[in-house]
């Protein structure tokens, strides 16, 4: 098995590798014909597309208001169920969740890394 600090080391490598070809693909696209015009419009088209979504939330009032509430709702109770979840785990208890149709969910565990303060 590879030693932490060596994959650490290549994704630190691969990284400034990407960020050096990010570079010149932004340099490449403002060289392109019509890339600046097409991106002004693109902006155009986005500022005009959340007009209509908020007169559309303002029509629907509460249903509108209901639905935002509901996903800030769903958010806090995935984030209780992940500590939930992992206090089980540290407690050395089995993980499992069953769904309305008796499909079973296993949990994926991910570990990210930052830098210390």
């Amino acid at each position: 098995m590879r030693d932490i600090q060596e994959i650490w080391s290549e994704i630190e490598k691969l990284k400034i590798e990407q960020k050096e070809i990010r570079k010149d693909y932004k340099e490449a696209l403002s060289d392109a014909d019509n890339y600046e015009k097409t991106v002004e419009e693109a902006k155009v088209l986005r500022e005009k597309k959340k007009q209509i979504e908020t007169i559309v939330q303002g029509r629907m009032g509460l249903r509108y208001n209901r639905f935002e509430e509901i996903k800030n709702k769903i958010s806090e109770l995935q984030e209780m169920l992940t500590d939930v979840a992992m206090t089980n785990l540290m407690d050395g208890k089995t993980i499992s969740i069953k769904d309305q149709n008796q499909n079973e969910y296993e949990p994926i565990y991910r570990i990210t890394f930052k830098k210390r303060a």
